[in-house]
């Protein structure tokens, strides 16, 4: 599943919920799209920090914040 689709799906869910309520599998499954969707916007957000290199002033390339 796509993240477009498991957008789609907790939305659904979502507007169910406001509407009639949901079920017990219902719950569960909204449970687990959430737990998805939330380890893949940590996941992302790791890889941009891995991906971030702090230059000192003196232009080292040296990682870490000078103080």
């Amino acid at each position: 599943m796509n993240i477009d689709e498991l957008v789609a799906r907790i939305n659904e869910l979502a507007r169910k919920q406001k509407s009639s309520g949901l079920n017990e599998e219902e719950l569960a499954e909204r449970a687990k799209l959430r737990e998805i969707y939330l380890g893949n916007i940590r996941s992302n957000f790791r890889a941009q920090l891995d991906t971030i290199e702090i230059v000192d002033n003196d232009d080292q390339g040296t990682k870490g914040l000078k103080h």
